[in-house]
């Protein structure tokens, strides 16, 4: 891979480009406005001296001026001119005095004295004299004198110029850093992502055997446990699909292997009419075997496709309760299981009757086969918060905790018990009820499991008009 695709190399130039343009604003705009300051505030400062000075300067006496100027520099710790006048139109200003012990020349035509007295006020700015930036204020004195302040700006000027190379300096330094640090973190990062990487691309190929850890506790550590739930969940997945196809084997193999059994005997073996019966019996119950596994096989091909539809009618769940018993009395005779039909009146709900009599098949048939013998199975009716409701309760063994929020997943199957079927029974009862927009709910505690089908009430006025309404599933495609 192009080392400066990396994600470390990116997070890095990134870094460097916003230490960049920090420092690029440092210099175009707070240098600049911190110079400004500083040049405003020297300008003030003579601006605000001025005034006083011009009147020392008035009052005092002409031999005495030298000396008074020279004290005035000193406390306004900037040079002092002070400027008379030579005629007023047009204006003309000669030095009459001058702190600088050097030369006067360069104050001679100073601008802003010349404004000042021009304009008969105060006057501050800054000017350029053969190179030298100076800070400056002029102020006109009663009688028309001038006086003059200048100082210097090349010391407040040269520290600006020191604190700007310092800091380039300094963000050069903040720059390579940021590129180090930036690359350094981001490679840890790439890292943690490249684990998660070869952990997807194990479980993509089939490996659920290595757990996805990560240490860390942002948000690539919540992906990675995320990663790890659907580790558990495939390798579950996988799991029931090897035991699915272990059990549809057996469960095909067994029905047809009896039924070869049979024909073979019945072709060679001249048999008497009773066991020619019984051989058909047993022979039938294959068939039926073989064709309950067909048909949730299909109903799950349906289910998933989309194609399952459900109709939408009033069902007496009274009678659909017994039904269900009486189809089920001699299962229940034949392992000495007390079936019994509790209802606490007239109670109807609005589905699918016959998906509803198939659900109703599957909880009884599960609390007969799963209980010991002689184990009481309760079909209770009833209504609730505007639902309607078919309860499958016994008094067996129970659901380990464990177990219970795995029951209605496809090809589960509680380990240790006796099997029934392939698995799918419960699952494809649960999406059936949803389509419905019902619900199976299921209730363990010691002693006692209840499967509850629970379906809306149908409206007690009769206002329900649309009999045999189809319910669809939306397409998954």
């Amino acid at each position: 891979m192009n080392p400066l695709r990396s994600v470390g190399a990116r997070l890095g130039l990134a870094l460097a480009v916003v230490v960049a343009a920090a420092l690029v604003l440092v210099d175009l705009i707070v240098v600049p406005s911190l110079e400004r300051n500083l040049v405003d505030a020297k300008v003030t400062q003579l601006s605000e001296a001025a005034p006083g000075i011009g009147s020392q300067l008035l009052n005092s006496s002409g031999f005495n001026i030298d000396n008074t100027i020279q004290a005035a520099a000193a406390s306004a710790d900037a040079r002092v001119v002070y400027f008379q006048v030579l005629s007023f139109n047009p204006p003309r200003l000669s030095v009459y005095s001058d702190s600088s012990a050097v030369t006067s020349a360069d104050a001679e035509d100073d601008r802003l004295a010349l404004r000042a007295f021009s304009e008969a006020r105060s006057v501050k700015g800054t000017v350029t004299v053969k190179g030298v930036r100076y800070a400056e204020a002029a102020y006109p004195v009663f009688g028309g004198p001038v006086v003059l302040l200048r100082a210097s700006l090349h010391d407040s000027l040269r520290s600006i110029h020191l604190v700007r190379r310092r800091l380039v300096v300094a963000g050069l330094i903040a720059l390579a850093a940021s590129l180090l640090v930036g690359y350094l973190a981001a490679s840890i990062f790439a890292r943690r992502i490249r684990r998660l990487e070869r952990a997807a691309d194990r479980i993509a190929g089939g490996d659920f055997s290595e757990p996805v850890v990560d240490p860390g506790r942002d948000e690539l550590a919540q992906l990675a446990a995320a990663f790890e739930r659907m580790r558990q969940r495939l390798a579950q997945l996988e799991h029931a699909r090897r035991e699915f196809i272990a059990n549809a084997s057996h469960e095909l193999r067994t029905p047809l292997f009896s039924l070869g059994g049979f024909l073979e005997l019945m072709a060679d073996e001249e048999l008497d009419p009773k066991t020619q019966s019984e051989f058909t019996v047993t022979m039938r119950e294959q068939v039926d075997r073989l064709a309950k596994l067909a048909t949730e096989l299909l109903d799950l091909s349906r289910l998933d496709a989309g194609r399952l539809t459900v109709e939408r009618e009033r069902i007496d769940l009274v009678d659909l309760a017994d039904t269900l018993a009486e189809e089920f009395r001699a299962v229940a005779r034949s392992t000495d299981h007390i079936l019994s039909v509790q209802s606490s009146g007239h109670v109807q709900a609005l589905g699918d009757e016959e998906r509803a009599l198939q659900i109703g098949r599957v909880l009884v048939e599960n609390a007969l086969v799963h209980t010991p013998a002689g184990t009481p199975v309760r079909i209770d009716v009833g209504r609730r918060d505007g639902a309607a409701s078919l309860t499958v309760e016994d008094e067996g063994p129970g659901i380990p905790a464990e177990h219970t929020g795995q029951v209605f997943d496809r090809f589960y199957r509680v380990e240790g018990s006796k099997a029934s079927g392939s698995g799918l029974g419960l699952a494809i009862a649960r999406e059936l009820v949803e389509l419905m927009d019902g619900s199976i709910e299921l209730d363990v505690a010691p002693g006692r499991t209840r499967f509850a089908l629970v379906l809306p009430a149908a409206p007690k006025d009769g206002s329900f008009s649309r009999e045999n309404e189809r319910l669809e599933e939306p397409s998954l495609q």
